[in-house]
């Protein structure tokens, strides 16, 4: 069976709420910050679902023994915000893994062509295969970034199916680049946008996540 890059758009209300809030135009940059933040938590929440490595052993309960299932600490989980704009999502991401690495990743795009440099990379030489990885990138619009940080990743010895990653607005483009360079890939995602537009931004998105977060 061929392999299908997979989009999950969790039907969440809280999820509808905070990109209701995010989008509108009249969002205070407080409370655009505090949207970005629910949205990372429930989005992290979505994404680890049946994705995190556990592990089975007895423990005693104040009455009697009982089996529990616990995280299992024996496997790296790694978050890695794409800045700036990534660092929106990482408090709430944070609260749902709060025992992750963190290594940050920066790149700027090229307004003419429309591709990323990167201007900062603070991951290791390599990490195991096994690592959990989880990407936070707001926005994916023309696909330059992530497509970028994904051949970075995998450059690094991550295996694909070990990546998720976290947006809030993504459109088809983007999308489609990523299927077409690894379809193993899992996105959970706010919602799918209608297209780009003349300069390669998110029609009807949600403006500079970058600029809207930090009130620049």
């Amino acid at each position: 069976m061929a392999l299908q890059l997979r989009v999950f758009v969790p039907p969440h209300p809280l999820i509808k709420h905070w990109l209701g809030v995010a989008r509108d135009a009249n969002t205070p940059s407080s409370l655009f910050r505090t949207s970005m933040t629910e949205l990372g938590r429930w989005l992290t929440y979505e994404a680890t679902r049946e994705w995190l490595p556990t592990m089975d052993r007895m423990i005693e309960t104040p009455l009697a023994p009982c089996p529990a299932t616990f995280i299992n600490p024996q496997v790296p989980t790694v978050i890695v915000p794409i800045l700036r704009a990534g660092l929106a999502l990482m408090e709430g991401a944070q609260a749902v893994l709060p025992l992750a690495s963190v290594y940050h990743v920066g790149f700027v795009r090229n307004e003419e062509t429309l591709e990323a440099s990167c201007y900062l990379n603070k991951l290791p030489e390599s990490l195991s295969a096994e690592t959990r990885v989880l990407v936070s990138e707001p926005m994916l619009a023309t696909g330059g970034t992530i497509m970028a940080a994904m051949a970075d990743l995998t450059s690094r010895g991550i295996s694909v199916e070990n990546i998720r990653i976290i947006s809030i607005v993504t459109s088809p483009s983007a999308l489609q680049r990523l299927a077409d360079a690894y379809p193993q890939l899992n996105i959970y995602a706010a919602t799918i946008d209608e297209g780009l537009d003349d300069n390669g931004y998110i029609v009807p998105g949600l403006g500079d996540a970058g600029d809207r977060t930090f009130g620049t």
